[in-house]
């Protein structure tokens, strides 16, 4: 057979490929490996045809089964051959072949081949059919589909349907199996039909795209349009006198940060900001954070704060109208304020209020602020874990703010406030931070004038704030803090001081708030001791408010519901409204024991009397302690014991007292821990009672600190247990020689009822505190005693 001055014999050698298909009348380059170079250095030999077959499944062998049955027959035209191995072969298709049967399939494959005839197939419909693949591929190019030039004038000059439908095929978006489909469709016609379709959906979607870019690109042209417009708009508006609503925000920014008052390097800071957000979008997440950081620069006073008010005499009155006594405290506000007239530029103390609670800690901030003309701010420290509190979190957390700090400077719109930080002994610490650390920065008169919060991120004057922290306790405070106060320590109030705050405070205010005014009751001052003494156990005058407001409710009930009102409030009229005494306090009275004395405690809470009780029996010299005390407190009534027994002889005791005996010490309300060693001189006097069978003075409290040598060393809450003791109604109270210069500090009313006596070793104690053999004032009796007294932890 002979096509193309070619005969195509009946047999061929097959090469197969992968992922292509050969089409007649095309050329097309084949990258053929080493390995399968002999097939086709074979078939240059015999007559330089090849067919070519496509896999069937490209993972599985070249075997027959795996073959189309539809190829073409292809003649090799050059072979270039590389030094690395392997050649590019190109070849030119030739016609259309079936496969009849595979005759060999080593060394190569081989197979027996009918050509496949294509018939005239030129008509009218042919005719239009080339026209209209002809004009839809020019409808393609015009939409941006390539195709090479020589190929466009190939395509104009072919006329046969079956080679037009095979050069076109190459240049659709088929895919290798749809590839195959047409080659193996024998009809010119039908393929020329089936690229036209084909053609028609590639020119449909080239058409879609195009409208879409058409759309953009109207789009960007709209966008641009748009910023023109906008920028006449601008022009346009300000000739009219009006804004655009995000510009008019930008431009009230700008004047708000012009017109407030901030350091040059805040300044800087802020207007960089704005610079940013003028070119953030306004729907961006960015824009509202900026937005809120630039507000709370501008509404920090930076330098603006409120005037003192330097009237020494006017401020003396104002604190003592506020609060009853308290002259440490006033004295160290009224020197402060004397600087501040003669020093403009000063910087706040930084004062630490150290007393239980009830003695008006809190309210003395604010009656400060008060007097001195300034905002005043609370912040209770109580609990607070989280250092952010303090110092505020960094902006790029969701919500940030700044720290409490400066939250109440911008609420108050003062940079010099009275700011008191409450309960600054409770603070906590947990995995979120130490605040008590990040205080050490606020409360430091060296570092607080540039005090920078997280959030702001910029430094804040603090010199001028006066910061005023309150406690219960020194203890838990961390060591670096408290070093940076000065602690002013507020100790309970006498039963003539909260009489006196009784009848100037409390009483008014309780008055008014029950709707007592019209008419108000008066209180006598044994009614009020009475409520002092027998239904309180305070240093403070919590309490005494509540039973003075327990009085005035139920007056005002009894007023409302039988129309009469008590005018005047006796002992007894207290006695019928508030029910039985809840304390009773006159140890005075309490019988002299063998074994029992009455020691002073310091409690967070004030002052505290307890009681000491020692016992002993038959045993092999142990030492008994009970009573939840702590470990100090055992160590001192070690100390006691062994001091008794290197000294039993002087004391009258005998010195083999403890070689058949057992000991026993127990301090009563065994549920409540204890500790401290100023109950050393107790737990020693109560074992000299006991060793020597002489009863302790129950009129009679000490305090002091034992040392192994009998020395007794100096204590600290000298008033807060001066206080305990007259409202328990002892009259004699020893306290440690060194000691003498604190009693100077106590008022003088204080004292007119007790009798205190300095010592200086623990004989001096035992000739005081016991009774004396034969001494007409021993009333002593065999039973041992119950306290009706509450002691709360502390010493």
């Amino acid at each position: 057979m002979l096509i193309k001055n070619l005969t195509i014999p009946e047999t061929l050698l097959i090469y197969p490929v992968k992922e292509q298909v050969i089409f007649p009348h095309m050329v097309f380059p084949l990258f053929v490996d080493s390995g399968e170079m002999p097939l086709i250095d074979q078939a240059m030999h015999d007559d330089h045809l090849v067919g070519i077959l496509k896999y069937i499944d490209d993972e599985k062998p070249p075997t027959p089964d795996n073959l189309t049955r539809v190829g073409t027959v292809c003649h090799i035209n050059k072979v270039f051959r590389f030094p690395e191995g392997g050649s590019k072969v190109v070849v030119e298709g030739v016609h259309r072949i079936f496969i009849d049967e595979f005759i060999e399939t080593e060394p190569f494959l081989k197979a027996s081949i009918t050509a496949i005839e294509e018939g005239d197939s030129k008509n009218l419909i042919a005719d239009a059919l080339i026209q209209s693949v002809n004009a839809l591929l020019k409808i393609a190019m015009a939409y941006g589909r390539p195709l090479p030039g020589d190929v466009i004038k190939m395509i104009d000059e072919i006329d046969s349907p079956g080679r037009l439908s095979d050069l076109v095929t190459i240049y659709l978006s088929l895919n290798v199996d749809e590839q195959q489909r047409m080659l193996e469709i024998t009809d010119p016609m039908e393929r020329l039909k089936e690229v036209y379709i084909h053609l028609t959906n590639e020119v449909q979607k080239l058409q879609v795209q195009g409208e879409v870019q058409s759309e953009v690109a109207k789009r960007l042209g709209k966008n641009q349009k748009e910023y023109l417009l906008k920028e006449q708009m601008k022009e346009i508006q300000e000739q009219l006198g009006t804004e655009d609503p995000n510009q008019a925000e930008i431009n009230e920014l700008r004047t708000l940060l012009d017109e407030t008052e901030m350091p040059e390097e805040v300044r800087a800071v802020a207007e960089k900001e704005l610079s940013r957000l003028e070119r953030i979008n306004p729907a961006s997440p960015e824009y509202t954070v900026a937005r809120t950081y630039l507000d709370y620069l501008c509404a920090v006073p930076w330098l603006k704060g409120s005037e003192d008010q330097l009237d020494i005499a006017n401020a003396r009155i104002i604190l003592d109208e506020d609060h009853y006594n308290l002259k440490e405290v006033k004295e160290r506000i009224l020197e402060y304020l004397a600087v501040r007239s003669l020093k403009e530029t000063t910087k706040g103390p930084i004062l630490c209020f150290v007393g239980p609670p009830g003695v008006g800690k809190t309210s003395l901030g604010r009656s400060i602020a008060r007097a001195m003309g300034r905002e005043f701010i609370r912040m209770s420290l109580g609990g607070m874990k989280d250092e952010a509190e303090i110092r505020g979190h960094r902006r790029t957390y969701i919500g940030a703010l700044p720290g409490r700090i400066i939250r109440e400077i911008c609420r108050v719109e003062a940079n010099n406030p009275v700011f008191m930080l409450d309960e600054i002994d409770k603070i906590g610490q947990d995995f979120r931070g130490d605040p008590a650390s990040a205080l050490l920065e606020v409360l430091d008169p060296e570092q607080n004038n540039s005090f920078n919060d997280h959030y702001l991120d910029v430094p804040f004057d603090l010199s001028r704030v006066m910061f005023i922290t309150t406690a219960n306790l020194l203890d838990p405070i961390p060591h670096a803090l408290k070093d940076r106060m000065e602690v002013i320590p507020l100790s309970g109030y006498s039963d003539e001081e909260k009489l006196q705050i009784a009848l100037k405070y409390l009483i008014p205010k309780e008055v008014s708030e029950n709707g007592l005014e019209e008419e108000p009751p008066t209180f006598e001052e044994e009614a009020l001791y009475k409520s002092i003494k027998d239904y309180t156990r305070e240093a403070g005058v919590r309490n005494v408010e509540r039973k003075i407001a327990a009085v005035c409710r139920k007056i005002a009930l009894e007023k409302t519901e039988k129309g009469t009102k008590r005018q005047t409030i006796t002992p007894a009229v207290v006695e019928e409204l508030l029910g039985p005494c809840s304390y009773f306090t006159d140890v005075a009275s309490e019988e002299d024991r063998v074994g029992v004395v009455t020691g002073l405690a310091w409690t967070e809470a004030g002052g505290e009397i307890l009681f000491i009780e020692a016992t002993r029996m038959e045993g092999d010299k142990r030492l008994t302690l009970t009573g939840s005390l702590g470990d100090v407190m055992q160590e001192s009534a070690k100390a006691a014991l062994s001091h008794i027994r290197s000294h039993a002889t002087e004391f009258g005791i005998d010195p083999d007292f403890y070689e058949h005996s057992d000991l026993h010490i127990h301090v009563p309300s065994g549920a409540i821990p204890k500790d401290g060693p100023s109950a050393g001189v107790t737990i020693a006097t109560a074992l000299v009672s006991l060793l020597s069978n002489r009863p302790a003075r129950r009129d009679v409290a000490m305090t002091g600190e034992l040392t192994l040598s009998g020395r007794i060393l100096p204590i600290g809450g000298i008033k807060a247990k001066v206080l305990a003791a007259r409202r328990a109604g002892v009259k004699t109270i020893l306290l440690p020689q060194r000691n003498r210069e604190s009693l100077q500090e106590l008022d003088p009313h204080l004292l007119k009822d007790v009798d205190i006596r300095f010592v200086d070793s623990l004989a001096d104690i035992i000739k005081i505190a016991l009774v004396q053999p034969g001494s007409p004032g021993n009333r002593s009796r065999p039973a041992a005693p119950t306290s009706s007294s509450l002691f709360v932890p502390g010493g």
